[in-house]
């Protein structure tokens, strides 16, 4: 029976470990999350662990040691780093399946450290949130190794596609729409928070609803302020791979920069518990702000 190590076990891999309970599929699994290094989440990733009978191992030498396939879901920013802190150890042959959202030049650069030991790095990108499809999510693949690691996947009940045949077919696809998905996100809180402040909210609402009807704008509004109240810092870092996708296109990252930062700017508020609904949720990056400017 092969191992399966995750490098990282926070929301991603917890939901994917969950889907595999859920179907049956009976495995040995161990996790390394840099997390387990700081005293005050160390205990909360080792808890996380034990209650999927994940073996919550001290480094990611350890993961390469003890796994045949790697799933690497780090934030983007960390995702180089954890490919050259896991490099060294891999047994010969080992798929390092690397699902972070970082730009085609990155995985291309961890690609080298991972083959240069031995490894075999295949692109991974995860095309839909998590929840609640879970291990099911959809999943592209590029790379020499791309349809082993597919066939890897589906015996782990995955939904893969392999997409091409570079490092970097995948993460393409993923970072280019991406401009498109977080970059409406930051457009729909720069939009509302703008309207709310100025007192006519209801206003605009009635007037995206009489040009484009076909969408529930409160609704698509509230769901793009979640994510960012939620997961802001981590789309911030995804946002960034996707301007470094575009600088190496040879396009100015305008769109893609801008929308970078207003997904930091909401993560960094920190807010905890998410209201229910477009207009609270509105509410509390607002009040969350004016908070934060009170306290610089």
């Amino acid at each position: 029976m092969k191992t399966v190590g995750f490098i990282g076990f926070g929301e991603a891999a917890r939901a994917i470990t969950d889907g595999w309970a859920e179907a049956g599929l009976a495995g040995v699994r161990a996790a390394f999350d840099i997390k387990t290094l700081n005293g005050n989440e160390a205990d909360a990733v080792a808890r996380a662990c034990t209650a999927r009978n994940v073996l919550c191992t001290s480094s990611c030498a350890e993961i390469s040691e003890r796994s045949d396939v790697i799933f690497s879901l780090v934030t983007a920013d960390n995702a180089l780093a954890a490919a050259e802190a896991a490099a060294p150890s891999l047994k010969p042959g080992t798929l390092y399946l690397d699902g972070n959202s970082c730009s085609p030049g990155t995985k291309r650069r961890a690609a080298g450290l991972i083959g240069d030991t031995g490894g075999r790095y295949v692109d991974v990108a995860i095309m839909s949130p998590i929840f609640p499809k879970r291990h099911k999510t959809p999943c592209l693949v590029s790379g020499p190794d791309g349809a082993e690691a597919a066939e890897a996947m589906a015996d782990l009940g995955m939904n893969v596609t392999v997409v091409g045949p570079e490092i970097g077919d995948a993460s393409s696809i993923k970072m280019i729409r991406s401009v498109m998905i977080k970059g409406t996100e930051a457009l729909m809180a720069e939009c509302f928070l703008a309207a709310e402040k100025a007192g006519v909210s209801a206003q605009v609402l009635a007037s995206l609803a009489a040009s484009d009807p076909a969408i529930d704008w409160p609704a698509k509004a509230g769901y793009c302020l979640e994510r960012m109240m939620v997961h802001g810092n981590r789309r911030a870092a995804e946002m960034r791979e996707v301007a470094a996708t575009l600088d190496d296109l040879g396009l100015a990252p305008r769109m893609s920069a801008a929308a970078a930062e207003w997904q930091a700017a909401i993560g960094n508020l920190a807010i905890r518990t998410v209201e229910d609904g477009f207009a609270g949720r509105v509410a509390q990056i607002l009040e969350a702000a004016d908070q934060d400017r009170g306290a610089d």
